[in-house]
């Protein structure tokens, strides 16, 4: 089933310079920048539940002691 759904044009634009081929639909586009902010959603909640881990166990050190330890 098909819908239509009201956009500006500069948004149909931005659209129109994302299609990877001249015949890609509206509809492609969208679930394809769909799909790749769900994978970067993922990515970013795993990158932060690995960080949270890493600083549970310790594995972490303040700017000050970091800037000393270079010599800064």
């Amino acid at each position: 089933m098909a819908t239509t759904i009201q956009i500006k044009e500069s948004t149909k634009d931005r659209l129109d310079r994302m299609k990877l081929y001249r015949q890609e639909t509206y509809n492609d586009v969208l679930v394809r920048l769909i799909e790749d902010v769900s994978d970067l959603r993922t990515k970013a909640r795993d990158e932060v539940e690995s960080a949270v881990k890493e600083i549970e166990s310790g594995r972490w050190v303040t700017l000050e002691k970091l800037a000393k330890e270079l010599g800064l």
